[in-house]
């Protein structure tokens, strides 16, 4: 086993074991990270000596901070193709874990963004431990909560999806639980007790036990308020209603939504709608249809050049306000590519 390599895979015993292997790179996605782990897939969904995959992140920062943002960046500013066919492979992995054939582990520690989350949230199994730390931030830089996120956003408990969607705000585990973004937490201190029985091929449902949840989810509290204003029309309703509040909160909220790219809100919005509407494979190709207009827009090199090129948090949005975007402008992403449509 290479221990330089991207991404590991071994069996033990029953259970297939994936690491991402980038912990200096928070394991973010690579393109030859989405294609052999695609391959090693469909190897195991037709071994019979595998009950069961389980994936985690080496290190102890995160088990997957999303795609190599940087790396698509610089393609899609120099114009090589690098940046769709990752966008064209990784939703494709994202496909794999959807419709794997055996139960999908995915344990879940520190950071879990972007990428990270499509690895792990269409799995079976979101086992979490005490570090996790989950957000879709992508309207942040300009891009669209992607990696499935319009079939599991708007399938979370009432309007919670929507709220993440437009705010990128970070759950911890009580919070990744209430959502159902993780669906069991064992703490990490038996993290490879689970492992070891998977290996000697316990179904995970016996050797994660119990579910276990613990403290109250900060979300609950606001839950009333998100789902009364997150059922809004569009995003301008959405922030009226904010505005109306009482409370800090939502006050707090408001401004969160209107820092992030104008355009890529709208975006997200319309997402979250249409994909509550969509069967899992449908919602993968309008995303693949609207990453395609991303790339070839402003507002994602803005937004990547202020956040992580830059670093000066000071991104200037084209247009720089939601009544810039027209609905026609929104349209356009959802339009068909002809031959150049996501294939499963």
């Amino acid at each position: 086993m290479n221990e330089e390599a991207e991404i590991l895979f071994e069996q033990r015993g029953a259970l297939g074991l994936i690491t991402l292997n980038r912990p200096k790179a928070l394991n973010a996605l690579t393109h030859s990270m989405c294609l052999v782990m695609k391959a090693k897939l469909d190897e195991w969904a037709h071994d019979s000596t595998i009950r069961t995959v389980a994936i985690r992140g080496e290190g102890e920062r995160a088990f997957c901070a999303g795609g190599d943002i940087r790396a698509l960046y610089e393609s899609g500013r120099a114009g090589t193709p690098y940046a769709l066919e990752f966008y064209r492979d990784e939703y494709r992995l994202n496909a794999a874990i959807k419709h794997f054939p055996k139960p999908y582990v995915a344990l879940l520690h520190g950071i879990v963004m972007g990428g990270g989350v499509g690895v792990s949230v269409h799995g079976s199994h979101r086992v979490a431990d005490e570090t996790a730390v989950f957000a879709m931030p992508e309207t942040g830089i300009g891009l669209f909560p992607d990696v499935g996120g319009s079939y599991f956003l708007p399938r979370c408990p009432g309007q919670i999806g929507m709220y993440l969607a437009l705010t990128g705000a970070r759950l911890n585990t009580p919070d990744m639980l209430y959502a159902g973004v993780a669906t069991q937490h064992v703490p990490v201190a038996k993290t490879a007790d689970l492992i070891a029985h998977l290996a000697d091929g316990e179904a995970p449902e016996t050797a994660i036990g119990e579910f276990s949840a613990f403290g109250e989810a900060p979300i609950s509290e606001y839950r009333a308020t998100i789902d009364r204003a997150f059922a809004a029309g569009s995003v301008e309703q959405i922030l009226a209603d904010l505005d109306a509040g009482a409370d800090d909160w939502s006050h707090e909220t408001a401004s969160i939504i209107r820092t992030k790219s104008p355009t890529a809100t709208k975006l997200a919005f319309r997402q979250i709608r249409e994909g509550a509407q969509l069967f899992f494979d449908d919602g993968m190709r309008m995303e693949f249809r609207m990453v395609h207009r991303v790339i070839a827009g402003l507002d994602f090199y803005e937004g990547v050049r202020a956040a992580i090129i830059d670093k000066d948090q000071r991104p200037q949005w084209r247009p720089p306000t939601l009544a810039g975007v027209s609905d026609t402008d929104i349209d356009a992403y959802f339009a068909p590519l002809g031959g150049k449509e996501l294939v499963l």
